[in-house]
């Protein structure tokens, strides 16, 4: 299937389509200030049947030699679970295919420290805790 390009930003992409109530509910909780620094996730929102379902692999092949260095999957858990725990997808040479969840009420702290190069993907990965959900620092 032929996929739109991705901006070149920070992309928040939905491959779930089974509830669109919790799709609002987790946009808007990935986007909302963190507390207590009150810091956005600078998010661009991505939907459309091109997307449903789409695997990390699929991502992965769509981007090829792309420049983007890590997208954010609303997927079916994402979407299913209370926390909304999004999947983040490094895209990178280095760590390709590497992900971690992230709940939505965090997505400030990985988004912020990716963007801007702060931090790497792995550091994420290392904080998240047992069931590989990073829940912040």
């Amino acid at each position: 299937m032929t996929r739109p390009a991705l901006p070149d930003a920070s992309v928040l992409i939905r491959t779930d389509y089974t509830d669109d109530v919790a799709w609002t509910e987790l946009a808007t909780a990935a986007q909302a200030p963190s507390e207590p620094d009150e810091f956005t996730a600078n998010l661009v929102l991505v939907e459309g049947p091109a997307w449903d379902s789409i695997s990390v692999d699929e991502l992965l092949d769509q981007l090829g030699n792309s420049s983007t260095t890590y997208v954010f999957l609303a997927d079916a858990e994402s979407i299913a679970h209370p926390d909304h725990p999004i999947l983040a997808v490094e895209t990178s040479v280095v760590g390709r295919g590497q992900t971690v969840r992230v709940i939505a009420s965090r997505m400030s702290s990985i988004e912020n420290n990716l963007s801007l190069a702060n931090m790497d993907f792995v550091e994420f990965v290392e904080g998240a805790d047992a069931d590989g959900v990073f829940r912040g620092f």
